[in-house]
């Protein structure tokens, strides 16, 4: 383990960070870091990153960032009701950007990105792995493409040993997610997708609705 470059991860625990966090888990040393920002489903965000690290033996930190929870209005991380969707509703732009908005935390990939960039520097880790995706992208612009390639243009003038962000399902889609984790092995059961935050989850939000959606495709449910 030693003798392999480093790499931070940003793991939340759910679906796409875990296969991310997987994909790169034989080339890297990692070391994963879980943003507890007042969220309703943190202490499952926790307990699942927790686990998928344990399972890839891999180190895990969990961050305090209470701050970022008085910002917005974010029904994540406030007692607004959190949107539910139909399935027929999931390709809807219209709906999604709507639901978007209502779940929106300001500068959230903003800010886990800038804090992992901290300590890759200090780690002196090459890289930062994120679970960044195209479905997502579609509301979530900080889900990008684009936004990936402008934070590395960043990371590259603003770092001293030009850390890199890498997004290895940037460019898929749920269902091509959990076809990925199927292949490199990920422990996808121990991920954890749902917004509300209890034990069992809603099977309604949108993260829920996605995830589902996506694992029966690949007929897995």
């Amino acid at each position: 383990m030693k003798n392999k470059p480093k790499a931070i991860s940003v793991l939340s625990g759910g679906l796409d960070s875990t296969v991310a966090t997987a994909y790169y888990s034989d080339k890297y040393e990692i070391h994963a870091i879980t943003f507890n920002y007042g969220q309703r489903s943190a202490e499952m965000e926790i307990k699942s990153a927790g686990a998928v690290c344990e399972k890839l033996g891999i180190e895990h930190n969990v961050l305090d960032l209470p701050w970022l929870k008085k910002l917005g209005k974010s029904a994540l991380t406030s007692d607004a009701e959190v949107p539910e969707l139909k399935m027929d509703e999931l390709d809807s732009k219209e709906i999604c950007d709507e639901t978007a908005r209502k779940v929106w935390v300001p500068g959230r990939n903003v800010v886990f990105t800038a804090i992992a960039t901290s300590f890759a520097e200090a780690l002196n880790a090459e890289k930062i792995i994120v679970g960044w995706d195209l479905e997502e992208a579609v509301t979530f612009p900080d889900n990008s493409k684009k936004f990936l390639d402008a934070f590395n243009n960043v990371l590259e003038i603003g770092t001293l040993e030009g850390v890199k962000i890498e997004a290895p399902v940037i460019n898929m889609s749920k269902t091509e997610i959990v076809k990925l984790g199927m292949e490199i092995d990920a422990p996808m059961d121990l991920s954890y997708s749902c917004y509300i935050g209890e034990e069992k989850p809603c099977g309604t939000c949108e993260s829920c609705m996605r995830r589902i959606r996506a694992f029966k495709d690949v007929k897995m449910i």
